[in-house]
């Protein structure tokens, strides 16, 4: 079993558990409501197109035990026979971790940088400083960079009234204040340190007036007291996105606009029938190698959930890294 920790860096105060994984097994991790594992899962690609080189990263607070390691390999049997490597992470590992080889990310009239890597905006656009840490979302992911892009093309409408769910770093939140300065903006979380992750990130870039929210779901009653939104933006996950359809649609406006991601190129068909239930309509897609980027129009109606919200499948829904 490998172990990696700077001596120097001092104690672990998180721990990280690493094996290869396919992309079957990616997916299916991704699309599980509940895998009763006290971890945060996270499946990443490791050579472009290449359906057998994946990486499964568990995330955990304390020392990985016996019967944590096996719940973990049984989620990838492809892993058989290979020790997992286990690492002690650091406050000072994760922001060495979060800032290696993140060079500016360009789409349309943003560029999102680090600290480590800083540059200007484009003309007319905006820079974002976003240095990853406890909330994801530095606007390397392709989820992230696609929900900016199809932010950055629906510039020319014009919007009131924005929610961003599930919100991270801030990131979206911060584009779509600058895209409609005068639109109120909310920005929520089910994380607590997500919403102070935000909040330091408006301080960083100079950004006012993005109203933070701690809330699990869609439905909570400061949310819903500023609804309706003529403009949702949810880049969480595909298990979430369906479990939320209902109180999604039933925040926003007739027609609003829905943008979501975190989901895989093979989940889409199941989000869009959870949506379309809802009275929600498909109008356009932006496929990034396995993931995609949605946009819906609302039904011309006010949608109304027809029973109180199911919260299974919310767990993790902060992906927006």
């Amino acid at each position: 079993m490998g172990r990696a920790m700077s001596a120097e860096m001092g104690a672990a105060d998180s721990w990280r558990v690493t094996l290869p994984c396919t992309r079957a097994e990616a997916e299916a991790i991704d699309a599980a409501d509940d895998l009763a594992i006290d971890a945060v899962l996270m499946t990443t690609e490791e050579v472009e197109d290449d359906r057998e080189r994946w990486r499964l990263d568990a995330y955990m607070e304390a020392e990985p035990d016996a019967a944590m390691l096996a719940a973990i390999r049984a989620l990838v049997p492809s892993a058989t026979g290979t020790a997992p490597v286990v690492t002690a992470l650091t406050a000072q590992d994760w922001v060495a971790l979060s800032q290696e080889g993140l060079e500016p990310i360009r789409e349309g009239r943003f560029v999102v940088h680090t600290s480590a890597h800083p540059t200007m905006a484009p003309d007319g656009g905006r820079a974002l400083l976003i240095d990853a840490g406890q909330a994801f979302g530095t606007g390397h992911h392709a989820t992230t960079s696609g929900c900016l892009a199809m932010l950055d093309g629906l510039a020319e409408r014009s919007f009131a009234n924005v929610i961003d769910v599930g919100t991270g770093t801030g990131v979206l939140a911060f584009a779509a204040a600058f895209l409609w300065p005068e639109a109120a903006i909310v920005a929520t979380d089910i994380d607590p340190a997500a919403v102070e992750v935000t909040r330091a990130n408006a301080a960083a870039n100079d950004v006012s007036g993005v109203d933070l929210i701690v809330a699990d779901g869609a439905l909570h009653e400061t949310i819903t007291a500023k609804a309706p939104y003529d403009l949702v933006i949810a880049n969480i996950l595909a298990g979430p996105l369906v479990s939320m359809a209902p109180e999604l649609a039933a925040i926003a406006a007739p027609k609003a606009v829905i943008v979501l991601a975190g989901l895989l190129e093979t989940q889409r068909a199941k989000v869009v029938a959870a949506f379309a239930d809802c009275g929600c309509t498909l109008e356009a897609v932006d496929l990034r190698g396995d993931w995609t980027i949605l946009r819906l129009a609302a039904g011309a109606q006010r949608y109304v959930p027809a029973s109180p919200p199911d919260p299974k499948g919310r767990d993790g829904w902060a992906l927006d890294i």
